[in-house]
């Protein structure tokens, strides 16, 4: 009869109270992390949207511009649809790296000096 000890516990961490969540949200750090979310996303969000309108607009009422052949069966419409997709992997790999390199340190520097109680 096999027996499986358990793993190490670990202290859980500690809640921070409902101050402490308002005192960081105002705080100056917090702030500057936010902006910097805002900053790469509000405006690579804004722009894929208008990039992929501008594909649905193309689609509905020019027809015949997206029906060019561009070689052999590949027309327009097929490049252009095949770029959507390349722009959202682009955006995502882009993202991360973004967040990992200027987001999350900083959250990760608030999250541990809540957790800190510093």
């Amino acid at each position: 009869m096999a027996t499986e000890t358990p793993p190490p516990s670990k202290p859980p961490a500690r809640l921070p109270s409902t101050e402490e969540f308002t005192q960081v949200q105002e705080s100056a750090e917090f702030g500057e992390l936010r902006r910097s979310y805002r900053s790469f996303a509000f405006p690579l969000t804004v722009a894929f949207i208008a990039w992929y309108l501008l594909y649905v607009l193309l689609s509905n009422y020019a027809g015949d511009f997206m029906g060019t052949k561009v070689f052999g069966n590949v027309n327009v419409a097929l490049l252009l649809g095949l770029a959507q997709f390349l722009t959202t992997f682009l955006i995502a790999w882009w993202y991360a790296r973004h967040a990992a390199a200027k987001l999350d340190p900083k959250a990760e520097a608030i999250k541990s000096r809540m957790e800190g109680g510093a």
